[in-house]
């Protein structure tokens, strides 16, 4: 580790180190394949010992459109998660940033994630006109597409047709997988999808609650969202 110093008088000391983007992981040894990144130590987990502090303050972000450099801050300042501490169910809400695609899959019925294991993850929980949730297959959202003509995925009659028919491509098998990644500077679970350029990446805010940033190809942007961890009935 090395002791480096940001120009300007006064400036105070920043500690950096070098370590690497893990792009494939052994879960059972823990071995890594690598490529470089920076992570700063100085920007990261500032509030990691007040999780009140950050609920307050995601309550403060979702309660209104707010500016996606604000939200990024937050985002930046949040303490990485691991990969087991994701396991099991979550409910999605987005996060009103002035992206493209926001409010979007809460429109046509998205639910949440569900994440099995580190190889077994469902991406697109959703739920249809009866209230049961099924699993959308990504394979068949054209993403390309939709960042081309995203204003008529806010159309009220797009988005009825979907919750009409979007369970004709339903899946019960996993269509993402679990991994650390670097983004942002910093190591940290990351959702992957298995048939699109697409990488869930999120941060801690504590327990129960992470934020999402879904960095995609061809997407300039990151969409940011909510997932609330969902407890067994009784």
């Amino acid at each position: 580790m090395r002791k480096l110093t940001l120009g300007g008088f006064g400036a105070r000391p920043v500690l950096e180190k070098r370590v690497f983007d893990v792009v494939d992981v052994d879960i059972r040894r823990s071995r890594s394949y690598v490529g470089c990144v920076t992570v700063r130590t100085d920007i990261v987990g500032r509030s990691a010992d007040d999780p009140v502090r950050r609920r307050r303050r995601l309550a403060e972000l979702t309660g209104g459109r707010t500016e996606l450099s604000e939200a990024l801050e937050f985002y930046d300042s949040l303490p990485p998660v691991q990969i087991d501490e994701l396991l099991g169910s979550w409910r999605g809400s987005g996060l009103d940033t002035g992206h493209p695609f926001d409010g979007v899959l809460e429109a046509m019925g998205w639910h949440g994630k569900r994440f099995d294991s580190p190889d077994e993850v469902h991406p697109l929980v959703m739920v249809d006109r009866a209230e049961r949730l099924f699993c959308l297959n990504p394979a068949f959202v054209p993403v390309s597409l939709l960042v081309r003509f995203s204003r008529l995925l806010h159309n009220p009659l797009v988005q009825r047709l979907f919750r009409l028919f979007g369970k004709l491509f339903r899946t019960s098998a996993p269509k993402a997988r679990l991994r650390m990644t670097g983004y942002r500077g910093v190591i940290t679970a990351t959702m992957c999808y298995d048939d699109k350029p697409i990488h869930d990446v999120f941060r801690k805010v504590d327990d129960d609650t992470v934020l999402g940033a879904m960095d995609a190809r061809g997407v300039s942007a990151p969409l940011l969202f909510v997932l609330y961890r969902e407890r067994p009935a009784g």
